[in-house]
């Protein structure tokens, strides 16, 4: 007699701001939908998985945070895999697949998925599915979605030819079989997807064919002459639609009495006070940057200069108050909000959300524990058709989330950055519960900065220093809008402002009450520090406020070398750019008093806007700026162990700083690019090449 196949195989996830976890979950959700069983866990939760003795498929889905790093809850998976002491064959059970989530626009794209298919293969384990790498510089989607949709037929070959070849042999499929390529383009953020072997998935499971109805045919008013957020034209308009199958529900809310509490601090979280805020640009500079310094002299905060620290900020007050009202609860805000598991959910794993505390207010849910910012997944977008009652809406917001229309999705929702205020003011007709938004917007997190000062120069104080975000209207977001944290920062310190350029600090007769307070929690330590011998040289690359560790680096210096008069200190360079020397040359007078008094050997400034183009100029920016001083640079990181530090833009200033060292060593050291590019993963692999970039 045949054997039976069995239907279960398991899923593990490693996320950090939820995108794995979310793909994770829609695998398993598919899982079910094929009748198939996903068992589905966080890779912390190593007490529900055993690898070694794990005799179904596995699926992994891990993201990549920071410089290449594993996200907090695959951090300590990854050290266990890595330990030397592991016997070659651990995994050979072990039969796995792997899907990869990363950005191009830094420079260790999908690292820690990487790091653990490479680990895993050394450790006797056997793909039964190529590996996917999805680039969030051009949309997860691009890949996550044909990964998955070639899954099934991997995932049922895996489990047959598991029960046939017995519980102690893993599957035998090529490893070196490519299910999906990825291409990249010259700008480095193209991919192009090739399918080997995917046959059609079940339809009736996974997606459901909509027919555009005659009726529905001819939009009232004028023919559009263009397709836009809530129009399409052919062929998509005319198309039959293969759309996802719809989100299970899985939560009750209801609203219970008026409550006046608010839920305490968590343990890592510090109440600060605002001590000073001061403008860093003149009124006219394309951006408005400032600096706030915190009081925290009540707090033992082990924040080293350039370390991580996060700030909790709050939705938008008047984009809370536009939703609450959508929603027809404006009258409720204070209720407390009361979540529980419907007890038929078809969701596999359903738990309630663990960033919504319990005895919360409607009002408190809404500013603080949900991303109202964020752009729609097209999970919720299916799930909104159910909500509207208009035709034409409804087709729409089905194209958007249909195969189909993978491009305008892009186009339209993806790349302006469209969240779900946008689409309900696009959608009318478009209401939706309580219950939906809680189930599909994720956590609201936090934003990180970068300490820009030192406790030995500012004993009790931390400086921190960023760009007000302006995004300007759109025809899809008719409304310009602020960074979420930046603008609210600024709204906050407005009052107690100082001048640009100096002058009287305003009055401090109101008191301390007069100040502002805000949240913060410190990240753990990482490795974008000053080397502990202070003898070696420092490279440091930063334009714009990316200058702001570099800042804290060099008050850090200073105060040392006043203490340890007889110490050596290494050569220290600052490689800074920015528009206009007169409006927005951050610290000016810091870094020349730096340069003086000798804690800054090298200060070289590139102002882009300010310098005229041809033979002879001064260099535009950083990168070229590197270029004019690459023997120098050569010496430092080579003969003396220097250290080099990017800190800024990670889509361009980033990747043109590599690709200028690459060609500096190149050059210099008479090798090809190649080789040059094996120098400098070693700084890498040696903590010598440091990045704190954002995109």
């Amino acid at each position: 007699m045949p054997c039976e196949v069995a239907s279960r195989f398991v899923v593990l996830y490693g996320s950090q701001r939820g995108q794995a976890q979310a793909i994770a979950e829609e695998i398993g959700e598919q899982a079910a939908q094929r009748g198939l069983e996903a068992d589905l866990s966080c890779l912390s939760e190593k007490e529900k998985y055993d690898l070694e003795k794990e005799t179904a498929p596995v699926v992994f889905v891990v993201s990549t945070t920071g410089d290449g790093e594993p996200p907090d809850t695959a951090v300590p998976f990854v050290r266990r895999i890595k330990k030397k002491t592991l016997r070659r064959e651990r995994f050979a059970r072990l039969c796995y697949a792997l899907l990869a989530l990363g950005d191009t626009n830094y420079a260790n794209f999908c690292n820690c998925g990487k790091t653990i298919d490479k680990r895993l293969q050394e450790l006797g384990g056997k793909r039964f599915y190529a590996t996917g790498h999805a680039d969030d510089a051009v949309g997860l989607e691009l890949v996550v979605d044909s990964w998955i949709e070639g899954l099934w037929d991997a995932v049922r070959k895996a489990l047959s030819e598991m029960a046939a070849a017995g519980p102690a042999v893993g599957s035998q499929q090529d490893n070196s079989a490519v299910i999906l390529q990825e291409t990249a383009e010259p700008s480095g953020l193209g991919l192009k997807l090739r399918h080997l072997n995917l046959s059609e998935p079940d339809a009736e499971a996974s997606e459901q064919p909509i027919l555009r109805s005659g009726k529905e045919k001819d939009v009232p008013g004028n023919a559009a002459v263009d397709a836009s957020l809530t129009k399409s034209l052919p062929p998509l308009s005319e198309s039959s639609l293969k759309v996802p199958a719809l989100p299970p529900p899985y939560l009750s809310v209801c609203l219970g009495d008026e409550v006046n509490s608010v839920p305490p601090l968590k343990e890592n979280q510090h109440e600060v006070q605002i001590s000073r805020a001061v403008p860093l640009t003149r009124h006219d500079s394309v951006k408005a940057a400032l600096l706030i310094e915190l009081d925290v002299s009540d707090k033992d905060l082990p924040l080293q200069p350039g370390g991580v620290f996060d700030v909790l900020c709050p939705n938008n007050g008047s984009e809370v108050e536009e939703l609450l009202q959508r929603l027809k609860l404006g009258q409720r805000r204070d209720h407390c909000v009361l979540l529980e598991l419907l007890k038929d959910t078809r969701k596999k794993g359903a738990q309630l959300p663990a960033h919504i505390p319990e005895e919360s207010t409607l009002q408190y849910v809404i500013t603080w524990c949900l991303e109202l910012r964020s752009v729609p997944k097209k999970a919720l977008l299916r799930s909104l058709v159910e909500c509207t009652t208009s035709g034409f809406e409804k087709r729409r917001l089905q194209e958007l989330c249909s195969t189909q229309g993978s491009a305008d999705y892009n186009r339209f929702i993806r790349d302006p950055n469209i969240c779900l205020l946008d689409l309900l003011r696009a959608f009318p007709s478009c209401t939706p519960p309580l219950s939906l938004l809680i189930e599909h917007l994720p956590k609201l997190q936090s934003r990180s900065y970068s300490a820009a000062s030192s406790k030995l120069r500012h004993p009790g104080r931390l400086h921190f220093v960023f760009n007000i975000v302006e995004s300007p209207a759109c025809p899809e977001r008719p409304v310009a809008r602020r960074g979420l944290c930046t603008g609210w920062l600024a709204d906050l310190v407005a009052p107690v402002l100082q001048p640009y350029g100096g002058g009287p600090a305003p009055a401090e007769s109101s008191g301390d009450a007069a100040l502002p307070k805000i949240y913060i929690s410190l990240r753990p330590p990482g490795t974008f520090h000053l080397p502990a011998d202070p003898a070696l040289p420092l490279i440091m690359v930063g334009p714009g406020t990316g200058v702001a560790p570099f800042i804290g680096f060099l008050q850090h210096r200073e105060k040392e070398r006043e203490q340890m008069p007889g110490a050596t200190f290494g050569e220290s360079w600052l490689f800074f750019g920015c528009r206009h020397k007169d409006r927005d040359f951050l610290f000016r007078e810091d870094l020349e008093k730096f340069v003086v008094n000798g804690t800054l050997t090298h200060l070289k400034v590139c102002f882009s806007r300010d310098n005229s183009e041809g033979p002879g100029s001064s260099p535009k920016y950083v990168h070229h700026s590197l270029q004019l001083h690459s023997k120098e640079i050569i010496s430092l990181l080579l003969e003396q162990n220097g250290c080099f530090y990017v800190c800024g833009d990670a889509k361009n200033m980033a990747k043109d700083v590599n690709e200028a060292l690459i060609e500096l060593f190149r050059t210099e050291l008479q090798v090809d690019k190649l080789e040059a590019m094996k120098k400098i993963a070693t700084l890498r692999e040696e903590k010598r090449y440091l990045q704190d970039i954002w995109s």
